[in-house]
């Protein structure tokens, strides 16, 4: 009787294992179908797109739809394709994921170790900055931005995302550090160590796991965002408006192969982070959530 209990049992674990599984198979082919044809259309010619074939695989493969939507296509005034919007992404999310990384972590320090009166006020407003939507700030950074010189410029875009960063990055330090034992703090000042030695010595080189989620999410958001750029770019626009301009471009006809490989050139470099760095995002997240 045991016996044909246990094996009901193994055969009721695998019929529910191979359901579970057929089910996700199903809704990762139904998430992943957009990328599917997304991909297949790029390698078309665009001829093959507008006879209605769009679900099939090329009968021609191409790569010059990747090669107009990089440097050829038109964007702007001159056929210069995504490239140059390309290199004003990059130059906008390197220098803001970093200073705003940096400005987070030191603030999750201070928060933590060297707290002050106040500081639990300090720690809300930065934390109630995180649900202020977009759309609030776009008058009030306008007007700073102007007044500083430096509207419609990179080193303002900068500014724009740094800013809205700092509210997520001491977010996740200041949790992370709450953790770790103010006693090392304390020990490294009675042997003479300052502010900012304790910061670059003790606290920074623990923070892998945390810097990584920082950086995942900061890279995202500031490469993914529009409305930033389409507010203060002017003409160093990065990389999302262009992809909106070459898009709704209405003079012409319209090169969906184009289009298609625009799109994909726009989300590989978030694409690439997640596939390389994604696992340690949810670790990172947990390894200050549980002390001890």
């Amino acid at each position: 009787m045991s016996n044909v209990t246990q094996d009901t049992a193994v055969r009721t674990s695998t019929v529910t294992r191979i359901f579970i599984y057929g089910l996700l198979i199903l809704f990762a082919a139904y998430y992943l179908m957009p990328l599917f044809v997304m991909i297949v259309n790029s390698l078309k010619p665009l001829s093959e797109i507008t006879s209605g074939n769009m679900m099939a695989l090329p009968e021609v493969w191409t790569l010059e739809p990747w090669r107009q939507a990089w440097s050829k296509a038109q964007i702007g005034i001159e056929p210069t394709g995504l490239k140059p919007y390309f290199l004003n992404s990059i130059l906008i999310v390197v220098p803001a994921v970093f200073i705003s990384t940096i400005v987070g972590a030191m603030n999750g320090y201070v928060l933590t170790k060297w707290r002050f009166r106040g500081d639990t006020l300090v720690f809300g407003a930065l934390l109630f900055s995180c649900f202020i939507p977009f759309q609030i700030v776009l008058i009030p950074m306008a007007v700073v931005l102007g007044k500083m010189g430096i509207a419609g410029s990179i080193p303002g875009l900068v500014l724009v995302h740094v800013v809205y960063g700092i509210g997520f990055t001491t977010l996740y330090y200041r949790n992370y550090y709450a953790v770790f034992p103010t006693e090392l703090v304390r020990a490294a000042q009675i042997d003479g160590a300052g502010f900012f030695r304790i910061f670059w010595r003790i606290m920074l080189p623990i923070s892998g796991p945390i810097t990584v989620v920082s950086v995942i999410w900061q890279f995202t958001n500031i490469w993914n965002d529009f409305l930033f750029g389409a507010s203060f770019a002017g003409q160093q626009q990065p990389m999302t408006v262009a992809l909106n301009n070459l898009v709704q471009s209405s003079t012409g006809v319209k090169e969906y192969n184009v289009h298609f490989a625009g799109a994909i050139l726009a989300a590989l470099p978030t694409l690439l982070v997640y596939i390389v760095a994604g696992r340690y995002f949810v670790r990172g997240l947990m390894a200050g959530s549980v002390k001890g």
